[in-house]
């Protein structure tokens, strides 16, 4: 099972942090093909959020094809990305940790660091979805 929980200085919308927390928990193999997604109501009285938007975050999640809401049962994983071996996370882990100790070495703070980060991955994105 997976505990979300609501940044509300991150600028993010609530709902879309949790569609991030169950896509990277999915990622990551905390969450796998036929686990089940928290009852709403468990995830509003948990983190005292509006149910709607626990609803919004489920059926993005859902129209994404990541889970599948079953009337009256749930909210289960439906598919999960290909998955890599920890050893292979454990090395991009320890990979990105010394690229950030360079940054902070180099004198970027925290928010400098994140979003030169969040740059360069969309930089990456859009030249993946170019050569595609």
């Amino acid at each position: 099972m997976i505990d979300f929980f609501i940044d509300g200085r991150s600028g993010v919308p609530p709902y879309l942090q949790i569609v991030h927390q169950v896509r990277q928990a999915i990622l990551l193999g905390r969450l796998r093909v036929g686990d089940q997604l928290p009852p709403v109501r468990e995830v509003v009285s948990k983190i005292a959020i509006n149910p709607n938007t626990v609803f919004k975050a489920y059926r993005d999640l859902e129209h994404l094809g990541v889970v599948e809401m079953r009337q009256g049962h749930g909210t289960f994983v439906r598919r999960a990305p290909r998955q890599v071996s920890s050893s292979e996370l454990a090395a991009m882990r320890r990979s990105l940790l010394r690229w950030m100790k360079s940054a902070r070495e180099a004198g970027l703070d925290p928010d400098s660091i994140r979003a030169l980060f969040t740059e360069t991955f969309q930089e990456a994105q859009r030249a993946r979805a170019e050569t595609a």
